[in-house]
């Protein structure tokens, strides 16, 4: 008779192994899996995660057979968060999705809000709006190069990127009062007019942005590493990018022709003259090369803002925006109206009916269903968040590939937990 395979391990688990001759492995494996697999947790502490992100992969080898995206270690309930909040008090929720571009969530809830009213903001708020959604998209799009590089080793290109970044943060924070997170809409408008100071700080940033681009082109876009471990890595054909509903850069890199500024346009952005570029490889190289492109056609936008402010007001007139605050505490007309807008009970009128809104985040289409009920608080808010649908993707993405390509794949996606867990 044999002598027994069983051990302390299968008395606590009470599963039953396969029986083996003496000096052989006893195993036993889960349904799908040989014994040449392993079963990899990749996260949700890995720093390459780049947040809360967990991806459960089986690999042969280094080799990835199969990868499953596990999300929820971050979700924060910002969409049921929205139910027991006024309008206004919502866009500082808005803040802590894609902490990353916070001006793109703050604009998108406005604009959809607005649409919602039937109310058409001031042109001077539109151009201080556009202003703000292209300054921090080049801000997410020079931080995503960055990391890219980051991620495979290259740790100066990020170093560039990041003190570029601060200037932007620098322009957010003389218009808001925030860096990180700005709460600078209103529906109506906007919290504050522009400094004066901001359009020449602007300009000076667009200045140095071409040698930033050009250094970091230089440093990786012929560096032997960073090709190959990009080129060919990741591949997502448009018929793929249409089935998982990609939307944004990423989209673009894969050749799908589809800009929201174009095809949708908002905040009068059809006045603006600026391409939608794309390429066709949809790789992870790609990605790199459409942001860079992005930023490129952003800081156009942003000069032509710049050279055509208008003057004139940056709140819509009626009883549904906020007053000056110096007019509420000089004027009794702006001080009741402060006072109906922000009291319990009362707050802006928003009629009974339901809108999507979708603006062009540095991510993709940010999605705004709103529901209203007439009260002062939204029934329903549901974001359609760009990271979810990306991040969906990830196991066909890297399926055949190895293990330190997820790496690759994932910096390029730019997946943000905050938005992705909402």
């Amino acid at each position: 008779m044999s002598p027994s395979t069983s051990g302390v391990g299968d008395q606590l688990s009470g599963k039953p192994i396969a029986q083996a001759p003496f000096g052989e492995r006893a195993i036993s494996l889960e349904p799908g899996l040989d014994e040449k697999d392993m079963v990899l947790n990749f996260g949700p502490q890995h720093p390459a995660c780049h947040g809360t992100l967990r991806m459960v992969m089986t690999l042969d080898g280094e080799r990835v057979r199969k990868l499953e995206p596990d999300i929820g270690f971050l979700h924060t309930g910002f969409e049921k968060l929205g139910e027991s909040r006024t309008w206004n008090q919502f866009i500082v929720v808005t803040d802590r999705m894609n902490y990353l571009s916070a001006m793109s969530n703050n604009i998108g809830f406005a604009c959809a809000v607005e649409e919602l009213l039937g109310i058409e903001i001031p042109p001077r708020a539109q151009a201080i709006r556009v202003l703000m959604a292209e300054m921090s998209r080049i801000s997410d799009h020079i931080l995503g190069i960055g990391l890219q590089g980051m991620d495979l080793g290259a740790f100066t290109a990020m170093l560039w990127a990041f003190i570029e970044r601060e200037k932007v943060y620098d322009v957010f924070e003389l218009t808001s009062g925030g860096r990180l997170t700005t709460s600078y809409t209103r529906v109506g408008g906007l919290a504050f007019d522009l400094p004066e100071e901001v359009p020449h700080r602007c300009r000076r940033f667009l200045d140095r942005i071409d040698t930033l681009l050009e250094d970091v082109e230089g440093m990786l876009s012929h560096n032997r590493i960073f090709t190959e471990r990009t080129q060919g890595v990741g591949v997502f054909t448009k018929e793929q990018v249409l089935t998982y509903g990609w939307t944004g850069p990423i989209a673009r890199a894969s050749g799908l022709q589809r800009d929201v500024r174009r095809d949708s346009p908002y905040l009068g952005y059809e006045t603006y003259d600026f391409e939608v570029p794309t390429h066709e490889e949809g790789d992870v190289y790609a990605r790199y090369k459409q942001r860079l492109a992005e930023v490129r056609e952003s800081c156009k936008i942003v000069q032509q803002v710049l050279d055509r402010m208008p003057a004139g007001e940056i709140n819509a007139l009626g009883k549904v925006t906020l007053p000056d605050r110096d007019e509420v505490y000089t004027q009794m007309e702006s001080l009741i109206q402060h006072f109906m807008l922000e009291m319990p009970g009362h707050g802006q009128q928003v009629p009974v009916g339901e809108v999507y809104h979708a603006t062009e985040s540095p991510n993709g289409e940010l999605g705004w269903y709103l529901v209203s009920d007439g009260t002062a608080v939204p029934y329903k808010v549901h974001v359609r968040s760009p990271s979810l649908y990306n991040y969906a993707s990830m196991g066909e993405l890297c399926q055949g590939h190895l293990i330190g390509d997820t790496v690759a794949v994932m910096s390029s996606l730019n997946i943000i937990a905050g938005e992705l867990d909402r």
